[in-house]
């Protein structure tokens, strides 16, 4: 059985970044982490990053930085996007402390960010789509949740020892 992140109301939709989980990051609050990690892409133009970061809904945010993708700094699905991932779900679990438990309730269960439906574009990057019984695709987005729930019990273990 795996864990699937699909719709923010899905019952493990609060693990995707169109959830709405409000971050701060360099003084500045995101309605999402969605909409730090598309800003994150153009660190250095402030002017972009500010469209992005007061779009009202995460998926205008991502579509806002689809339409300035000629000034992105970085490569998507890139090492340092995969970084800046990283980066936002650690902000995200630093700033709602009350989601350590909901994902250490996910035990040790694959993590996927089910694309079977939307299989298109970075879907087979940051996530996977289910053919037949087998699950294909990088699945980024859960492998990195499942290295920062290992992490944190790591870190929780540590501290009780």
């Amino acid at each position: 059985m795996a864990v699937l992140i699909c719709k923010v109301r899905d019952e493990h939709g609060w693990l995707g970044n169109m959830a709405p989980y409000p971050v701060e990051w360099n003084g500045k609050l995101f309605r999402t982490t969605e909409a730090l990690f598309q800003s994150l892409r153009f660190q250095g133009n402030d002017a972009v990053v500010e469209v992005i970061r007061t779009e009202k809904s995460p998926m205008a945010a991502k579509f806002s930085a689809k339409k300035h993708k000629d000034q992105m700094k970085i490569t998507p699905c890139g090492e340092q996007d995969i970084e800046n991932m990283q980066v936002c779900l650690r902000i995200k679990m630093e700033q709602h402390p009350e989601l350590t438990e909901q994902l250490f309730e996910t035990g040790d269960e694959q993590i996927i960010e089910d694309c079977t439906k939307r299989k298109r574009g970075s879907g087979l990057f940051w996530g996977a789509a289910l053919t037949g019984d087998k699950w294909e695709g990088r699945n980024m987005l859960g492998r990195l949740w499942m290295g920062l729930r290992n992490e944190l019990h790591a870190n929780q273990t540590m501290m009780v020892v």
